[in-house]
């Protein structure tokens, strides 16, 4: 049955009262395919060796990568763990689901169309274990009966399996939480295999957030290891950067946090924190394999948002830069024959295409209306396009640090509107294809004045999209805020009122 011919079937049998699951099996007319979503926190694209970093050891995610996509471009459009997740979830902008540290909650409406949802709604088993990190809107807990198995927690959850209520059961065999999600993940496989059902598997690990406990199994991976320092570190190769930029609290934790003085010991432990969320990926990939269902089971791989890593003189993450707001992004769909697979994708991804590219791997359709659009035709072939431009933003922290932008496949342009104690509003333009390093700002240089009115366009476009779609008043002033024609003085007043 055609596709189109079915959702008439179906939307005739509900006009009529009938009330039903309908498999995604019944929607493509294959066997339904697995669904297992791996989300790491804090991950910086230079910790995998599919990215180029040979000090690394990440074999089982260089094998998922050899056998699948790798998507040299992806960005999360919020690069900030709540806010982050919210577009994961659901494939909206941040000023569209209003989700952010000390801005707002998930609205229902969008957590009842967000992936996991979806893939309940049509007959999927779900899973959830690992750092939830959304607050919802009208529940005071996490929406741990909105799956059939649950090892969710608050919060940032904990390094120490016990101190993880849901996932206490783990605790005397998988002491270290990594582990314990490898575990869970095990069993709810199976579980599913056991019910013959198809399932969708999140897993949301903690590492490689600080505070910095890696697991003592793996103590001796990179004790003698000597770590690489990128070629844009340090402060010196940020003096060209916004003034806004250094407002924040990425900034001292360059010196707080050791990459200034201690930034081989300070990445040997970053990198063993990821080291074992690749063992555990092993561990799902062999049950999936003793299962016999590794050939019907999709696994996507990425992160929250990346880590500076002392990049610019730069610690954590928020500010839009390429290290902090490009991860990775790996997606190996065993389906496909061995000629699409090991491949590497240069096309611009965002994290808010996530949810409309799951819910289409197993022939799903995308809530209607979403930012996000699906990256399956880039598994069909790398080379093409998806999207032109993405929109990049920060509305968290200082609002000196506040900043919008957009990215395109060669081009990134950011506005920096505080011109708070006597900064001047800053634009900056980088060429993603000679500079990925953003060692030149390239707004000031005559020659690209032409790429650089191209790119306010398109900044333009993204701003409008504020005004017509945000979800809040607490949202809706960034319109203003961002303008870039708007007198400072007019937007002192929308600061000190705190909305317009």
């Amino acid at each position: 049955m055609k596709i189109n011919n079915l959702l008439l079937y179906v939307s005739i049998l509900l006009a009529n009262g009938f009330v039903g699951v309908f498999y995604p099996d019944q929607c493509t007319g294959d066997e339904p395919v697995n669904i297992v979503f791996l989300l790491t926190d804090d991950q910086a694209t230079i910790t995998l060796g599919c990215y180029g970093n040979r000090s690394v050891k990440t074999p089982n995610l260089d094998g998922l990568a050899s056998e699948g996509v790798v998507f040299d471009r992806h960005y999360v459009t919020t690069a900030i763990c709540m806010a982050s997740r919210a577009n994961i979830l659901t494939g909206l902008y941040e000023f569209r689901t209003g989700c952010n540290f000390g801005t707002g909650k998930l609205q229902p409406e969008h957590w009842t169309a967000s992936y996991p949802m979806k893939f309940r709604e049509a007959g999927y088993r779900t899973a959830f274990a690992g750092k939830f990190g959304v607050e919802m809107e009208g529940r005071e807990t996490l929406p741990a009966d909105d799956f059939d198995r649950w090892g969710g927690g608050p919060g940032q959850t904990n390094y120490e399996t016990i101190k993880n209520k849901s996932m206490a059961q783990y605790a005397q065999l998988y002491p270290h939480s990594t582990r314990s999600y490898a575990a869970f993940s095990r069993d709810f496989i199976r579980e599913s295999v056991n019910a013959n059902k198809p399932f969708c598997l999140s897993i949301s690990f903690k590492a490689a957030h600080r505070p910095v406990t890696p697991d003592p199994a793996f103590d001796d991976v990179y004790n003698t290891a000597v770590f690489e320092k990128p070629q844009n570190f340090g402060r010196e190769k940020g003096r060209h950067l916004a003034e806004q930029s250094k407002t924040g609290r990425q900034y001292p934790r360059f010196e707080e946090w050791g990459y200034s003085d201690n930034y081989n010991q300070v990445m040997q432990k970053y990198n063993q924190q990821v080291y074992g969320v690749d063992f555990a990926v092993g561990e799902i990939r062999a049950e999936l394999k003793e299962l016999g269902i590794e050939d019907k089971t999709i696994i996507v791989f990425t992160s929250d948002n990346g880590f500076m890593c002392g990049s610019h003189g730069y610690g954590s993450k928020v500010i839009p830069y390429e290290e902090s707001a490009r991860v990775p992004l790996i997606i190996h769909d065993p389906r496909r024959p061995v000629s699409e697979r090991n491949k590497r994708c240069n096309a611009l991804t965002g994290s808010i295409d996530l949810c409309p590219t799951v819910l289409a791997l197993a022939g799903l359709a995308a809530p209607p209306g979403i930012d996000g659009v699906s990256l399956v035709p880039l598994l069909d072939d790398p080379s093409t396009d998806v999207r032109e431009s993405l929109a990049l933003m920060n509305f968290w922290g200082p609002e000196t640090t506040h900043s919008f932008g957009v990215v395109t496949r060669e081009w990134k342009y950011l506005y920096w509107y505080s011109q708070e104690n006597g900064m001047v509003a800053t634009e900056e333009l980088f060429d993603l294809q000679s500079d990925q390093n953003e060692m030149t700002n390239a707004a000031n240089d005559e020659k690209q004045l032409a790429e650089l009115n191209k790119m306010r366009e398109l900044y333009e476009s993204h701003l409008y999209e504020i005004k017509e779609k945000a979800i809040s008043p607490t949202y809706l002033k960034y319109k203003d805020l961002f303008d870039r024609k708007q007198p400072w003085e007019a937007k002192s007043k929308i600061l000190k009122n705190g909305k317009r």
